[in-house]
């Protein structure tokens, strides 16, 4: 049977400021659908025993793109290139990714999702990488969402080399960035200009992140079909419904 895929919402709308909104791009939903999931969007949870029990009834978890994260969560001062965070957000995320983990469930973190999976399990991040990082490439592009307009170097021997190759060009919108990994996870991605692209955890089932935005890739030349598909094949090992 299909598995079930929670995929974690936004609750900001730009474009209506003050409204209470839970949304999800619909690519997401486009790609779980593709390559054989059901996706269902997941409600912000206050700590990990409720984390525990929506996940109780999923055989997946996508961590998914939006706004910035606290840098307290990871021992910083926000420094002046921090963007819009959303403290009840990063809460349920972090709770959410540190249970599925545990349990070894099937994790695919997407740019913003990359980063809490870091920062779930110790890792930090560049704040602001214009103002970090001197020399580095716009990692935040001006461009149609499916864009590829850098490559990444693909680490061998890693799960993301065996889906995806040694090298792709990927789509970047963030001005943030993993700077540490954390302990028990690898890097597997780096950028030209050595910024962090994608990691993974070896000792998982399927526990992997990217920087950039493979659900907008669907049947495209730089399609990253593969990565949906081998998350959604773990998905049903663990337990399709």
């Amino acid at each position: 049977m299909e598995p079930l895929i929670g995929v974690t919402a936004s609750s900001r709308c730009l474009e209506e400021p003050g409204q209470d909104w839970l949304y999800i791009p619909h690519d997401y939903f486009r790609a779980i659908r593709r390559a054989g999931g059901i996706p269902v969007m997941l409600p912000l949870v206050a700590d990990e025993a409720e984390a525990a029990r929506v996940l109780d009834r999923l055989d997946g978890l996508l961590l998914s793109g939006g706004d910035d994260l606290d840098p307290s969560l990871y021992g910083e001062l926000p420094l002046p290139g921090l963007g819009m965070v959303d403290p009840a957000r990063d809460a349920a995320e972090l709770a959410y990714a540190r249970v599925a983990v545990a349990r070894d469930m099937p994790t695919l973190g997407i740019c913003r999702g990359h980063q809490v999976l870091a920062v779930a399990f110790g890792g930090t991040l560049w704040q602001d990488l214009p103002s970090q990082v001197p020399g580095c490439l716009k990692h935040k592009q001006q461009a149609p969402k499916d864009h590829p307009t850098h490559p990444v170097s693909i680490a061998a021997g890693t799960r993301l080399a065996a889906l995806l190759g040694a090298e792709r060009r990927v789509n970047s919108r963030h001005h943030q960035a993993v700077k540490r990994v954390p302990d028990g996870w690898v890097e597997s991605a780096v950028a030209p200009d050595g910024v962090n692209e994608a990691m993974e955890h070896p000792g998982r089932r399927f526990a992997l992140s990217v920087q950039w935005h493979p659900e907008n890739h669907q049947g495209r030349p730089y399609n990253f079909d593969p990565l949906f598909d081998a998350f959604i094949a773990a998905a049903v090992e663990k337990g399709g419904r």
